[in-house]
C-alpha cells in the first residue's frame, strides 16, 4: 500500500447527472490528511459554504485566509470543525498546532486565536471531513474514480476555490491534464 498522506485526490470527471447532482465528491479535490491500513481521512479544499466562520466560531473571522467563510471538509461529522494551517516557517510546535506533513499542521480550535495567529502564514476552517474505511479508497482509486497527484501548499489555500479542481489538473505532465477540458454539463459539449 502506497501511503498517500499530503498527496491529492481529485475527483474523475463524472457523465451521469442523477449521480453527480448534489455529490459533494462532484469535482472536488481532496488533501488527504492521514493514510494508512485502518482507513483514510482528508479534506475537501473547494467546498465553501455560506457561513461566515464567526458565526460558527467567534474570534476566528479575521485570521482565516480568504474566502472568510467555512469550507465543507466532506460529508463526515459536519458538526464538527477542523482548521487547517500552514505554519509560518517556525520548527517548533506551538501550543494549539500540530504538525501534519511538511508546512501543514492542524489548529486546536479551542486555543486562543492570539495565541495561534503568529505561528501560522494561512488558515482555513472546515465543518466535516472525508473519510474511507480501510481499503475503501483504495477501491475507488482501482475503479478510476479519483486521479493522485501531488499537492501544493497554496491549493489547500487558494484564494479561487471555484477553480481549484481544474487549475490542479492543468498543471499535470501527463494525460490527466486533459481531463480539466471536460465539461460539466457533457450536453452542451
Amino acid at each position: 500500500m502506497t501511503d498517500l498522506t499530503g498527496r491529492l485526490l481529485v475527483a474523475v470527471p463524472r457523465t451521469e447527472p442523477e449521480v453527480t447532482e448534489g455529490d459533494v465528491f462532484d469535482r472536488s479535490v481532496v488533501l488527504v490528511l492521514h493514510h494508512d491500513e485502518s482507513g483514510t481521512h482528508g479534506l475537501i479544499l473547494n467546498r465553501p459554504l455560506a457561513a461566515e466562520v464567526d458565526s460558527v466560531l467567534p474570534g476566528w473571522q479575521e485570521h482565516v485566509t480568504g474566502p472568510d467563510c467555512v469550507f465543507q471538509g466532506g460529508p463526515v461529522s459536519l458538526d464538527t470543525a477542523l482548521a487547517l494551517a500552514s505554519s509560518n516557517g517556525n520548527d517548533d510546535e506551538s501550543l494549539g498546532i500540530r504538525t501534519l506533513f511538511g508546512d501543514m499542521c492542524l489548529v486546536d480550535l479551542d486555543a486562543p486565536p492570539p495565541i495561534v495567529a503568529p505561528v501560522v502564514a494561512a488558515l482555513r476552517i472546515y465543518a466535516g471531513y472525508a473519510g474511507w474505511a480501510a481499503g475503501q479508497l483504495e477501491g475507488e482509486i482501482d475503479a478510476g474514480m479519483w486521479f493522485v497527484v501531488d499537492a501544493q501548499t497554496s491549493d489547500a489555500f487558494s484564494l479561487d476555490p471555484a477553480d481549484l479542481w481544474e487549475r490542479v489538473l492543468r498543471r499535470q505532465r501527463s494525460a490527466v491534464s486533459f481531463a480539466a477540458t471536460f465539461p460539466s454539463d457533457p450536453d452542451l459539449n
